[in-house]
């Protein structure tokens, strides 16, 4: 097969027609359609949309209210850069709709980008990744394409062999048309997402060896070629593909549970976890990422990946393989439970009706996404012992905390919890300040401020290692990091 550097333009529509050859196989790419507007879709499509002016691109999701916000001023999603892209393509070559089938009937390439979340029923509950959505995605595609060809490109993250399931689904409820199903995994971490768009490490493309499959994979090279060169640009059969996500995830997050492992002994033989992950990380066999200690890893991909990842090793017999990614979720959940018993043991080993400042309940600092933040866990915890908490973070809502700790309100008040607009007003008469998040803005508070102003004697438990333990404690501050 030609690698597609060649293209020939129509100059009487203005719009560049992309052929690949392989025998008598070729796609025209002029119409692109994402189901799904959420933290990877809307994103990832935007950047494709910015970089292929040619090609028009839709978003398109069932949740109206979503939608409505892609086309407002308020994004539903904070990522530092993405609001500008957006509004520079915006109903330009980028648009986003309700009116699915209309776009899956015009698209020539259909990413499914929905959520895929651990199953919470049934075979499989609290591990495997629940298919329904993709499913269903698949079969709304079938039931509105009768004919042509079309290019189905998974990027939700899925279990490896999802795209049989995919094919037989179409393959069974369509008659005319021709699918090639395509992986093209997203690795994109929130808070950098733009940046991981506009400058890959890679990008991943898997498919079927057949002349298809392999024309197929060149279209979507051919998208991807506009901004990122050909050596990042990965091509593999569709198992290797659907795997390797789930496998990333899987190692950058044992990286963060050894480090986390190490903090615990750190703080037991007086050794320092920071200087430790140093001089660990300057061997250049492991390298420094993914060695900041921290009061554990959040977000929506790390724990899914990993049940899924250990479900799938228990599922093809492989148990042993199971019990060591588990391990790594054990380790986790465990780092998250000894922070909240450090908090509850130093405050005199009673937080009852004592007030805590929680700054930062993001999973991490530039992004709004709570979900599987270790905050949640943390302030549940804390909540449970019966603890006041006075919650504040830059980009989560009060709305969003409330949900995420699936609080009840008791005639009009949330019982043990108020969610404030300023660090100060979270910390006054506080008797402890937790930091959950590493927001850059927590690092220049003034913390001679907040401990004036809070109950003696004053506490901080910085859960990211953010802070200057030394000069707190010359404050007056009775501080603790994490494995110092």
């Amino acid at each position: 097969m030609r690698d597609l550097d060649s293209f020939e333009q129509n100059s009487h529509q203005d719009l560049k027609f992309l052929f690949v050859v392989d025998i008598n196989y070729f796609y025209k790419i002029m119409n692109i359609c994402c189901i799904g507007a959420g933290y990877v879709g809307g994103p990832t499509m935007a950047v494709i949309a910015k970089k292929n002016p040619s090609i028009e691109v839709t978003v398109v999701d069932i949740n109206a209210e979503r939608i409505a916000q892609w086309n407002s001023d308020v994004l539903p999603v904070f990522e530092p850069g993405l609001d500008e892209i957006v509004k520079s393509v915006r109903d330009k070559n980028l648009f986003f709709s309700t009116k699915i089938d209309e776009a899956i009937l015009k698209a020539d390439i259909i990413f499914v980008s929905v959520n895929t979340p651990t199953k919470t029923y049934g075979v499989g509950a609290g591990r495997a990744a629940d298919l329904k959505f993709v499913e269903l995605c698949a079969r709304r595609i079938a039931s509105v394409v009768d004919q042509g060809k079309k290019i189905i490109v998974e990027k939700s993250t899925i279990p490896v062999r999802t795209a049989e399931s995919i094919k037989a689904v179409l393959a069974a409820n369509s008659s005319g048309a021709e699918f090639q199903v395509l992986s093209n995994p997203e690795f994109l971490a929130e808070g950098t997402a733009i940046a991981d768009l506009e400058n890959p490490d890679r990008i991943l493309i898997g498919g079927d060896t057949t002349p298809e499959g392999k024309a197929a994979v060149e279209t979507i090279v051919s998208i991807y070629e506009k901004w990122v060169s050909r050596d990042r640009i990965l091509t593999t059969n569709l198992w290797s593909s659907e795997l390797s996500k789930l496998v990333a995830n899987a190692f950058l997050a044992q990286r963060i549970s050894s480090i986390n492992s190490i903090s615990a002994l750190c703080e037991a033989t007086e050794a320092e976890v920071d200087e430790v992950a140093l001089a660990v990380g300057r061997d250049s066999r492991i390298g420094p990422k993914f060695l900041k200690a921290s009061v554990g890893f959040g977000g929506s991909c790390f724990q899914k990946d990993l049940l899924n990842l250990v479900y799938l090793s228990e599922h093809f017999g492989l148990p042993e393989v199971a019990e060591y990614w588990d391990q790594v979720i054990k380790m986790n959940d465990w780092q998250k439970k000894r922070y909240g018993q450090k908090i509850i043991q130093s405050l005199f080993n009673t937080v009852f009706d004592k007030k805590i400042a929680i700054l930062g309940f993001a999973f991490k600092k530039d992004t709004n996404d709570t979900r599987e933040s270790a905050a949640i866990y943390i302030c549940k915890d804390l909540l449970e012992e019966q603890a006041q908490l006075s919650i504040y973070d830059p980009k989560v809502e009060g709305e969003q905390v409330i949900e995420a700790l699936g609080l009840q309100e008791d005639e009009g008040n949330l019982l043990g919890v108020s969610v404030v607009n300023d660090p100060y007003e979270a910390a006054k008469d506080a008797h402890a300040i937790a930091i959950l998040t590493e927001w850059d803005e927590f690092k220049a508070l003034d913390f001679q401020r907040l401990y004036d102003n809070m109950v003696k004697p004053a506490f901080v438990f910085d859960g990211r290692n953010l802070l200057d333990i030394n000069r707190l404690r010359k404050i007056g501050f009775e501080a603790y990091g994490i494995g110092k």
